[in-house]
């Protein structure tokens, strides 16, 4: 086994370490254990990037990410892949967190993120 030193390990631009696939730890929640959306714990569980595509990469390392339960809250019909509007609170939520976590404004958010969700 190989411990890496503090001074090797890979940090976001603002010093918080990143896992072996570019995640920080989550600003949003601190429970890895249970859905998001619906607190189940008894169903397979994805982290879910709050903002994809372009912005994925970001997402993962400022920590706009959650579990999501695969089947119902994740891919679903009811899911944020396959529900608008629930996409949308959750890009909503995530934007407040990260404005107040890192002391955005909405303008550097937007820089950040192409837009604002609020």
């Amino acid at each position: 086994m190989v411990h890496r030193s503090r001074s090797d390990m890979k940090v976001n631009a603002f010093g918080q370490p990143l896992d072996r696939n570019g995640y920080a730890a989550s600003i949003m929640s601190d429970d890895y254990e249970h859905c998001f959306l619906c607190g189940r714990c008894d169903r397979k569980l994805d982290r879910h990037e709050i903002f994809g595509g372009a912005y994925r990469i970001k997402s993962k390392a400022d920590g706009l990410w959650v579990m999501l339960c695969h089947d119902t809250c994740h891919e679903g019909r009811c899911g944020v892949h396959g529900d608008a509007q629930k996409a949308r609170e959750l890009r909503q939520f995530a934007q407040q967190e990260a404005m107040y976590h890192y002391g955005w404004s909405a303008a550097e958010f937007i820089k950040r993120y192409g837009k604002s969700y609020l």
